[in-house]
């Protein structure tokens, strides 16, 4: 082999490890760099060399890679190109070279099996795939045989055989009867390696008619079945005894190949009565420990991960009373090529040297050879700085266009291996990965780290220096690692400042700043001591810290290790803690902590509490600890303990603690035995075995525990097997193809012995398999490979030492991990019930496909538009999670008249499976929300304008708004509602016909053909005119202003008022006398005789007018002396009198006295019913109004 160029300090080789590559020298992972960087392409993830697929599936054959650039894909089918665009059965991935062939929509698997290989390609290489060989599963049906009814003498030896047909893979045998059940097997009666039934001898409860073999094909999940067989065993008195004679294997030797890491299954069966018993032995050695396993009761011997070591004879012997026989079984292990040294990803400078090697072993030793870009070296484009020698490529002095992918195959008869290992050749400047200006801050007298991650090719050289002039840093104060950082080991006051680090090679230089600031420690300068109060008493430890005055420090206190009490006794000011009314609870620890964002300093103190003494003579304390153990009676599994008390200082030993040291698993631990009462001074304990024993006593009273005793002299007690096996065992995958076993491991002292080990036992659930068991110690895990994914399995953990094993265990179901669910639901079905609520059905997926434990299934749901607006908006999918298998559920909170879309996962406990396709529904009209706005504008003397805008949430197709709107008098009671129907397409209305200066209430929704929606309410008021209403027969003169004012709040019209009501009440107090004297008011007649209409209140109904009532009527007014909810104008009367015709008369008079007039409608209202108008207008206004 060529000697490595001397290269010089400033120009180092750079072997790198980019994503997969390795190398001596490690670049930092940045992601910007990688993406930046050209990569020849690595294969990532191909399918398995021997890829046997299901007829009835879609064949997917597996080719990722990566590179920069992105690399481009292509196959070759059984040696020649492989043009997929050519069958429209197979498609490629989208980046990447993954093939889909469509079995399921017509193809035919067997047309596509052969051998396929995958290259990726970019302008720096090729990487190719391994030989991927295509083969269909099969699973023939029997062949129809006649099979003639077995008639066995009593004692004799019976083969039955299965003789399945081949499929591929092979089948899985086992026996049963027409009941489906097992066939029970024994050592007399067992199943053999080629699926056979092997009696070594019949009786007479082996004649039946329902021998059945039973061929289970796993990859199409089918079961094959042999017709039944029948077997008579008739008796021979007596029955004849005969020595064993081998039914399998035939002779007295025979030989046997197996590939090195395979599991090497050797088997023996024999006749003979009474049933030989086998035993195997190995020839000159002895069986391998931990890999050897008896199956079969004891009649095959299994051998796992089989080495060129196991190679030899194994000989099976089988005995019975009568004699014995034997078989020698040549073992030679052959291998397959397997790595010593796989070839390794090499990333160079121009002009730099490197090595590929590419070492392998096999039985026969393989041959190496090597191909560049996917074709063989020997008539790949030469390259001048490549030399092939043997196993090794040697490059010399590379260029950029020396960058390739290099294939090494290394093959024997029993298989091969190939590697993908590219030569990067790159030329890059340097550059500098850690952020510039980054500020450092230490403790002073600890260690900094100024970073300078680098990355450049060749491999720069880094320097650092202090300041903006400053030197370089060398000696013996700074470390500089290969990183590129600067190590100061004890940072001082003076190492503050800015720091240059600067990087370069032949192509360029960069350099970067950092900032280090050193502050001074955080110290606790009085620390908190330890104190004893008596109950009830107060106490108070200090924490007074000096700090860097940069920094924030935070105290905080602990009590025992743990928050304090939430109890407002304790009183934590800035630089103590204060207890109040101290109880015996607050005995204990008190650590005072102080963090800063860069260091944190802590200190402790005791808290004792002890009970207030009685007199000042008094003195309580704890006991003085107990003294002269003595151990009496030693048995194996118990022995005495007594002991002499201390003095209990004043304070009665409520108790003794017994504790003891295992000085055998844990000297210097103490542990707790039990505890007596105070009264007591032996116990008898109770020991376990291989435990060497001390024993001390501690004493209680009410103020403490006393120190422990001297410990007692030791007692070491005999060793035996565990009583006891591992608890809380569980088996649970972590992977699809693993089960992962586990288990709390034994204490020291429960080992009971030397050499604790752990027999690991597990086999398939509901297989009949063999318990499969595995011996361990020192840890309390192991994991099983290669099992399939998600089935029950049954495991025992048992614990066993030098002396023997802990009781049989119990069995615990585990599972093998879980995996992706395969399909999605089917049949999804949505039933909407209303415009915001649907229901969703679907299918449950079969059970073998959610592989892994069920949680249930998820919905996705989103809206897709609103059926109104027809514009898209974000979509924001909704999950609902339904557990179980559960296969409905409701989607509540949809929008009305809009478009969704919703699909269906299983998930398991791996996660979420495949989505089902996506199903559109649509939900029915709603009611609308209400209109966005309501506006009202340009009031008159009897108009109102009103805007409105559409409702935010249409919820539908509007159909039409709804107006209502009544008058509200000053009593807030309202009148007479009245309802107008609006076209949808209208955003505004004027009210025409409206009283003047009245206030209005409306009420304004929306309508779609399902209903009304919510209404939006305002209030506006009509204007008011004060002129006055001139008379037809007279001119009308200048009429005053008209205002929006309320007079009833104005000053004048208030003061006119009582006037007014003073002099109704005179006129009153007046009628009242004159009545009394028997006479009657001449006004009140005269208005009977000659009543002018003009002044009297008007009927609705009929178009008469109201009279007045007899002035003898004066009461109170009632309900039904309001305006009727016909709308009926009546009043009260009374006698001649300015109420008849209003208060607060605004009139006028003609020259001849006749009234011309009008209300101003500002008099006091009564209180209108229903419906009725706010106001009670006068007989003019009643008559305008009903107009």
């Amino acid at each position: 082999m060529m000697k490595k160029k001397s290269i010089p300090a400033s120009k180092p080789f750079l072997i790198l490890f980019l994503c997969q590559m390795i190398s001596a020298l490690d670049v930092p992972l940045d992601s910007k760099l990688l993406e930046e960087l050209s990569q020849p392409p690595t294969i990532t993830h191909q399918s398995p060399k021997d890829y046997i697929v299901d007829p009835r599936e879609n064949i997917v054959i597996q080719c990722e890679a990566k590179g920069k650039p992105p690399p481009s894909f292509s196959w070759t089918r059984n040696g020649t190109h492989f043009d997929i665009d050519k069958d429209a059965q197979v498609t490629m991935k989208p980046n990447s070279g993954t093939l889909v062939i469509n079995i399921m929509n017509g193809g035919k698997a067997e047309a596509y099996e052969g051998v396929y290989q995958c290259t990726a390609r970019n302008e720096r290489g090729a990487a190719i795939s391994n030989n991927i060989v295509i083969r269909p599963s099969r699973s023939p049906l029997w062949t129809k045989e006649k099979l003639e009814p077995h008639q066995v003498r009593e004692g004799d030896s019976l083969v039955l055989h299965c003789r399945p047909p081949v499929g591929l893979p092979p089948p899985i045998i086992f026996w049963m009867d027409n009941a489906f059940q097992r066939l029970p097997q024994s050592e007399r009666v067992s199943q053999g390696l080629n699926g056979d039934l092997y009696f070594s001898n019949v009786q007479p409860e082996d004649t039946r008619e329902d021998y059945i073999c039973y061929a289970r094909f796993n990859h199409t999940q089918t079961i094959q079945q042999k017709q039944p067989i029948s077997v008579k065993v008739f008796s021979s008195k007596p029955v004849t005894e005969r020595q064993p004679v081998l039914l399998t294997p035939t002779g007295s030797t025979s030989t046997k190949v197996e590939l090195r890491g395979n599991v090497l299954l050797l088997e023996c069966i024999a006749a003979g009565l009474p049933t030989p018993v086998i035993r195997w032995i190995k020839e000159g050695g002895e069986l391998p420990a931990n890999r050897t396993f008896f199956e079969n009761f004891k009649k095959t011997l299994k051998i796992i991960d089989v080495s060129e070591a196991d190679s030899g004879n194994y000989k099976c012997i089988a005995r019975n009373t009568l004699g014995s026989v034997h078989h020698v079984i040549s073992v030679t292990v052959k291998a397959a090529p397997y790595w010593i040294t796989a070839p390794r990803n090499l990333v160079l400078s121009p002009g730099e040297d490197g090595t590929l090697i590419c070492r392998a072993n096999g039985n026969p030793k393989p041959s190496i050879s090597w191909l560049a870009n996917g074709v063989p070296i020997a008539i790949a484009p030469e390259d001048p700085s490549r030399k092939v020698d043997g196993d090794t490529i040697i490059f010399s002095h590379v260029q950029e266009r020396s960058s390739a992918v290099y294939q090494c195959n290394a093959s024997n008869e029993y298989g091969y291996l190939l590697a993908n290992a590219f030569v990067n050749v790159l030329a890059e400047p340097p550059r500098i990965l850690t952020p510039a200006n980054k500020l450092y801050q230490v403790i002073a007298d600890s260690p900094a780290l100024l970073d300078c991650a680098y990355f450049g090719s060749p491999k720069p050289e880094i320097e650092w220096f202090k300041g903006v002039k400053g030197s370089i840093l060398r000696g013996n104060e700074y470390v500089f690692h290969d990183n590129g950082t600067l190590e100061i080991p004890v940072a001082q006051k003076d190492s503050t400042g800015t720091y240059t680090c600067v990087a370069r090679n032949e192509l360029g230089k960069i350099q970067n700043e950092v900032h280090l600031e050193i502050k001074d420690p955080t110290m606790i300068i009085k620390q908190p001591e330890y104190k004893v109060v008596q109950r009830y008493g107060q106490v108070s430890f200090e924490c007074i810290i000096k700090h860097d005055s940069t920094l924030l420090p935070t105290v905080i206190w602990l009590k025992d290790n743990d928050e304090l009490p939430d109890d407002e006794r304790f009183l934590v000011g800035k630089d103590n803690l204060t207890i109040m009314n101290v109880t015996d609870k607050d005995d204990g620890t008190y650590t005072c902590i102080v963090n800063t964002t860069l260091d944190s300093v802590s200190a402790s103190a005791v808290l004792t509490v002890v009970a207030a003494p009685p007199t000042p003579a008094i003195i309580y304390a704890r006991p003085n600890p107990p003294f002269d153990l003595e151990l009496t009676g030693q048995l194996e599994r118990s022995i005495e303990l007594s002991w002499i008390p201390g003095d209990e200082n004043n304070s009665p030993i409520t108790h003794f603690v017994i504790e003891y040291e295992d000085g055998l698993h844990e000297p210097g631990v103490w542990h707790y035995q039990t505890e007596v009462p105070g009264t007591q001074t032996t116990v008898q304990l109770k020991l376990s075995p291989y435990v060497n024993y001390s024993f001390r006593v501690v004493a209680v009273n009410k103020i403490g525990r006393s120190q422990p005793s001297e410990p007692s002299e030791q007692y070491l007690t005999k060793s035996a097997s565990p009583d006891e096996n591992p608890a809380n065992v569980q088996g649970i995958g972590s992977e699809p193809d693993n089960l992962v076993i586990t288990w709390e491991s034994l204490k020291g002292f429960q080992s009971n012995g030397p050499g604790l080990q752990y027999k690991v036992s597990w086999r398939q659930k509901d297989v009949d398999d063999e318990w499969t068991s595995v011996i361990v110690a020192n840890v309390s895990k192991y994991i099983v490979s290669g099992t399939p994914t998600f089935v029950p399995y049954e495991i025992k953990v048992q614990a066993l030492n030098d002396l023997g094993y802990a009781p049989e265990p119990s069995e615990v179901i585990g599972h093998s991990g879980e995996d992706l669910p395969m399909v999605a639901p089917g049949n999804v079905q949505v039933h909407v019930i209303n415009s915001t609520l649907a229901k969703v059905h679907w299918d449950p997926v079969p059970l073998k496909t959610v592989r892994g434990h069920l949680q249930g299934y998820k919905v996705y749901y989103w809206k897709v538009q609103s059926l109104s607006r027809r514009s898209r908006r974000h979509v924001e999918k909704k999950i609902l999670t339904f557990r179980g298998n559960k296969t409905f559920g409701m989607l509540p909170g949809l929008e009305p008249y809009s478009s969704y879309k919703l699909n269906v996962r299983v998930v398991n406990g791996k996660g979420e499976g495949p989505a089902s396709p996506d199903k559109v529904f649509k939900t029915p009209e709603g009611v609308p929300s209400s209109p966005s706005y309501l506006k009202i504008t340009n009031p008159t003397l009897d108009s109102l304008t009103l805007e409105w805008g559409s409702p935010t949430h249409p919820n539908g197709v509007l159909t039409s708004y709804i107006l209502k709107f009544q008058p509200i008098n000053n009593t807030h009671e309202l009148g007479p509602l009245v309802e107008i129907r609006i076209p949808a397409n209208e955003s505004s209305l004027i009210l025409k016909n409206l009283n003047y200066s009245t206030r209005y209430k409306f009420y304004f929704n929306a309508q779609t053909s399902v209903g009304s929606g919510s209404q939006i309410t305002e209030e506006a008021v009509t204007i008011m005119d004060e002129a006055g209403i001139l008379h037809p027969a007279v001119v009308a003169g200048k009429a005053m202003a008209s205002r929006q004012v309320d007079i009833a709040t104005q000053g004048w019209f208030i003061g006119l008022m009582c006037a007014v009501a003073l002099l109704i009440l005179i006129l009153l107090i007046v009628c009242f006398i004159r009545r009394n004297k028997g006479g009657k008011y001449p006004v009140k007649e005269k208005e009977d005789a000659h009543a002018d209409p003009e002044i009297q209140p008007m009927k609705e109904d009929d178009g008469t007018f109201g009279e007045y009532s007899d002035a003898e009527d004066h009461k109170p007014l009632k309900k039904g002396s309001r305006t009727p909810s016909d709308r009926t104008v009546k009043k009260e009367d009374s006698d001649d009198s300015l109420v008849d015709y209003g208060e607060g008369v605004n009139g006028q008079f003609n020259e001849d006295g006749s009234f011309i007039g009008q209300y101003s409608g500002k008099k006091e209202k009564e209180p209108a019913e229903g419906n009725e108008s706010s106001e009670a207008p006068s007989p003019v206004n009643a008559m305008n109004s009903f107009v």
